[in-house]
């Protein structure tokens, strides 16, 4: 945002208002001036400031107490700021889009009608397709923002990107890698002109098997700026303005390659789990609340899931077939479940089948199928879907965290034998990194630079750490909201939660609520003290919780059961969440 009062040498800065009316910010070495008069404590600003370190102008992103502030606050916590440098500031201003784009080394493929599909509110488009099918499959042509061009090793853009190593994500807006004129302007594959870009093009078979892969440097220009939620309603109704549309016949392709490209996963054992798809929004004038609400995928969202994987593995394949000692891939890797999760999954499946006295539908037998195939066939509705649902949690806790590295490996959730993310260009600098790769194989020139290569495996994987983080004080935040409120209640007046018991550790009970839709930790000691002090154990291969002196079965896995706001343990600091009714 472009203050009255600011020059080009200004510094933008985030800061939070103190109860004392001063400055605070953690991107900003030394004092800062007063509060400006008319904010209060807690209020967020965008301060401009100075080279003589006074306040040129300010605008106030969010009022104090509000839950817009508190993500602010996340973000500062974090040491995520949404601006950047004069150094980098500078070199954006020099760039050229139309300087860009006359290189006659791209290929021009202006003339196919490209789109954009993403979620409605995405400014960041870093991924165009078009989809033609024929008698032997289809020809996916999947263009992927050039941002390696604009931001050349060596740049003050890559140094800031890799001091970053990634967008940001919280309710309500991101911090990008990159500035805002590049990833959501000159980069971005907006509809609004041509664009330079990364075309992966791919001949699919009708049985979604890979026919041939070809990588180009191109001019591309989108045709539209679609949402998912458009494309599916035209996908569910046939009609509307999608129907007659320049790229018609490409949407329609979309989901028929997309389906293909998903049969065709299941033939590598890839497993498709049952995951509680949520979002947290900020709601209301003043951003005054966080809502999390259900946010169930659309079949769109998996089809351009797919293409996305597709790139992503072909990619990797092409860097890691080449022989050439400076093409310097960095691959993401998923190893599989270790020998003794997998086994304690098992002991877990039989434990349920017994405490549940379930049939031979729910029995998992590894010699006559993979775990994928028994996911797939358990049952989605009827009084054996929490159960159902409940398994699918136990499979996804047995795999390992996935990671960036320079050595090759399996990426298992994938089922690819080598992935890189190529798909991200604008908000992972492992996506910039690889994409220069890609162009050194393409031209056959470059130079090896392995502290560079290194340097950015571990920003990649410091970035995935500072958004877990980030995560988990948003969820924070939003857990004291709710419980929070229960405790302003009187006992009996507290809301009783209904949901379905996910699983069980030494000294936690996992739910999953119904409403709102969020995971519950419930610590055995209080499940037990609120059952006349029993001592409460897992069971049965930890199918089941069970009292450790009876052997009475308290709750098992997949039983719904109702919980309750208890209190606060302010030593642990933590919410004390109580087990109410358990039906079985």
């Amino acid at each position: 945002m472009q203050h009255p009062n600011m020059s080009s040498d200004s510094t933008l800065v985030l800061a939070e208002v103190s109860p004392s009316r001063t400055l605070t910010s953690t991107f900003h070495e030394g004092p800062l001036p007063e509060a400006p008069e008319g904010v209060g404590p807690g209020d967020i600003l965008e301060v401009a400031l100075s080279p003589a370190g006074t306040i040129a102008g300010y605008t106030r992103l969010a009022e104090g107490g509000t839950a817009r502030a508190a993500m602010f606050r996340v973000a500062l916590e974090i040491g995520s700021n949404p601006y950047f440098s004069p150094a980098v500031r500078a070199e954006v201003a020099r760039i050229d889009l139309a300087a860009s784009l006359d290189d006659p080394s791209l290929e021009d493929l202006t003339d196919l009608p490209f789109v954009t599909i993403d979620g409605p509110t995405s400014r960041d488009l870093d991924q165009a397709l078009f989809v033609e099918a024929s008698s032997w499959g289809f020809r996916v042509d999947y263009a992927l923002a050039d941002a390696a061009y604009f931001v050349p090793r060596g740049s003050a853009l890559f140094t800031e990107a890799l001091a970053r190593g990634a967008s940001v994500y919280l309710p309500g807006f991101s911090i990008p890698m990159l500035p805002r004129e590049l990833s959501e302007g000159m980069v971005s594959l907006n509809p609004d002109g041509p664009r330079r870009a990364l075309v992966f093009r791919v001949k699919i078979g009708t049985d979604g098997s890979v026919l041939g892969t070809n990588v180009i440097r191109a001019r591309v220009k989108s045709r539209a700026k679609l949402s998912f939620p458009e494309v599916q309603a035209y996908y569910d109704g046939g009609a509307g303005p999608l129907a007659k549309a320049e790229f018609t016949k490409s949407l329609d392709a979309l989901r028929d390659v997309g389906n293909a490209l998903i049969a065709e996963a299941r033939t590598r054992d890839v497993a498709r789990y049952r995951r509680g798809e949520t979002e947290l929004r900020v709601l209301g004038d003043r951003g005054e609340r966080l809502e999390l609400v259900d946010s169930p995928r659309a079949p769109v969202e998996l089809y351009n899931e797919q293409l996305s994987l597709l790139v992503n593995r072909e990619g990797a394949e092409a860097l890691l077939a080449s022989p050439a000692a400076h093409v310097e891939p960095i691959y993401r890797v998923h190893p599989s479940p270790p020998e003794e999760r997998l086994a304690q999954l098992r002991e877990t499946l039989d434990g349920v089948v017994a405490v549940h006295e379930l049939g031979s539908r729910f029995k998992f037998d590894p010699e006559k199928q993979s775990i994928a195939e028994y996911l797939a066939a358990l049952p989605v509705d009827g009084p054996e879907a929490r159960i159902a649902d409940a398994i699918h949690r136990q499979a996804i806790v047995v795999n390992a965290r996935s990671s960036f590295s320079a050595e090759v490996g399996l990426h298992h959730g994938v089922g690819a034998e080598a992935y890189a993310r190529f798909s991200a260009p604008m908000r992972e600098v492992v996506g910039v990194f690889v994409h220069h790769e890609m162009f050194e194989l393409l031209t056959g020139k470059g130079a090896v630079d392995r502290a560079l290569r290194e340097a950015v495996v571990v920003a990649a994987n410091r970035s995935k750490d500072a958004q877990r983080k980030a995560n988990d004080l948003v969820g924070r935040y939003y857990l004291d909201r709710v419980f929070g409120a229960d405790m302003a209640l009187g006992p009996e007046s507290r809301p009783r939660r209904r949901g379905t018991v996910m699983g069980f550790t030494s000294s936690k009970l996992h739910v999953a609520l119904r409403e709102p839709p969020l995971d519950v930790k419930l610590y055995l000691r209080d499940v037990g003290r609120g059952r006349k002090n029993a001592w409460l154990v897992t069971a049965d291969g930890g199918a089941c919780l069970r009292n450790k002196e009876t052997g009475e079965v308290v709750v098992r896995l997949g039983d719904e059961v109702e919980v309750f706001t208890e209190g606060r343990d302010e030593k642990q600091d933590r919410w004390v969440i109580q087990l109410g009714e358990v039906t079985p």
